[in-house]
């Protein structure tokens, strides 16, 4: 019997390198995302690459009604759960950006808020009851993935941070309630990793990378989110809990001197 992982939002992106480094783990893997097209093939061919077995589950976590029959149907699958990836998420609409915290829309909250962290909770609560209830002979753990904008606010996107930062908050409450049940809780927050989502932005990146305000001067890769949440799922922090990991590059890092571009006003 091998431990298994479930990644929310798995196919492709972070969450493609996050099902790929679990399987390198030692994991079989159960992918939740929308729907099952040519990325979530290709991805699930990869993890069978690497020794490992997979399944898709096709899963909106924002449809809170059908989370428990989501959870059962993945339980099923290898008969049982050892670790939840929240990795699932999205930003604000390109049309929506730069709608500022005065202009700011409940359509456009909402949408951000109700995949980000109203899912989030409820993805974690299904998953969190099996595992506490389950005699596991593996370590047990729920890893959700949040961001750098839950520390560094971006104003033009302020639904993102919002529903970022209380990703953090989440982690901490869960670490606290599952302590007792040997369940390990980690946050681990992203910089500027290259995918698809951040491909749009990518000449003002490079220009950060240019500019020194990035201490590991180059682009992030899935993998390197990856790597840190098998690191975390593997147990090798086994007497930690509520952590918050940057893989970052050391954008986190406050520096005196250092002054960031101005944004334009909102």
């Amino acid at each position: 019997m091998k431990p298994v992982a479930v990644v929310t939002g798995g196919k492709q992106g972070i969450g493609r390198g996050i099902s790929l480094a679990l399987a390198r783990e030692g994991f079989d893997i159960v992918i939740l995302d929308l729907a099952e097209d040519e990325a979530a093939l290709s991805t699930q061919e990869e993890i069978r690459q690497l020794g490992a077995q997979v399944v898709f589950i096709p899963c909106d976590i924002s449809d809170v009604d059908a989370l428990p029959t989501v959870a059962d149907e993945a339980i099923a699958a290898f008969g049982s759960v050892h670790t939840l990836v929240n990795n699932a998420g999205v930003q604000s609409k390109p049309e929506d950006y730069g709608m500022g915290i005065l202009d700011i829309t409940p359509k456009v909250f909402d949408r951000v808020m109700n995949i980000n962290l109203r899912g989030t909770l409820f993805v974690s609560q299904v998953f969190a009851r099996h595992m506490k209830n389950t005699n596991s002979d593996f370590y047990q753990s729920i890893i959700t993935i949040s961001s750098i904008n839950a520390k560094q606010v971006r104003v033009d996107a302020p639904e993102y941070s919002i529903s970022k930062s209380g990703l953090s908050t989440l982690n901490q409450i869960l670490a606290t309630r599952l302590a007792n049940d040997g369940i390990g809780c980690f946050e681990v927050l992203p910089g500027l990793i290259e995918t698809d989502m951040t491909k749009g932005n990518k000449t003002a990146i490079n220009a950060l990378l240019e500019q020194s305000l990035i201490p590991m001067p180059r682009w992030g890769q899935p993998g390197d989110v990856g790597q840190t949440v098998a690191m975390l799922a593997s147990g090798a922090l086994a007497y930690s809990t509520g952590e918050a990991i940057h893989v970052d590059g050391g954008m986190h890092i406050q520096r005196p001197g250092l002054v960031r571009p101005k944004r334009p006003k909102q």
